[in-house]
């Protein structure tokens, strides 16, 4: 699946951070922010629909997903994470990497990987 949406990248003390919404049909918008820090990434979605997953290399994870019906645990095992982030141009390039597992309530939900590329809308 691909999704191009249009947000804001900014540094703050020792992260890097996404920042984005999304409009989905189904449930409506949802907001989400990507952290990056040594050693961790955390994605916090927030609106229609509440989660947040934090992530650690070769470290299980406790989260949460929450849906009208009631909130889920989550847990999550990266497999790989890579940022790299540059310049191009003056500004902030880059691209979030993460493979992981996922569980829900305990049960095991899939092995995922995401890929995020960033770039300022004129390039």
């Amino acid at each position: 699946m691909e999704l191009i949406v249009f947000g804001r990248y900014f540094q703050k003390e020792n992260a890097s951070y996404l920042q984005y919404e999304e409009v989905l049909e189904e449930v409506g918008a949802v907001r989400t922010i990507v952290k990056v820090s040594e050693g961790e990434m955390l994605i916090l979605r927030s609106g229609a629909i509440k989660m947040r997953l934090p992530f650690q290399l070769q470290q299980k994870l406790t989260g949460s997903y929450e849906m009208p019906f009631g909130v889920f645990e989550t847990a999550t095992l990266a497999r790989k994470m890579e940022f790299v982030p540059s310049q191009e141009h003056g500004h902030a390039v880059g691209q979030i990497e993460i493979v992981y597992d996922f569980e829900m309530q305990g049960s095991h939900a899939g092995t995922y990987h995401l890929q995020i590329h960033f770039q300022p809308d004129h390039m």
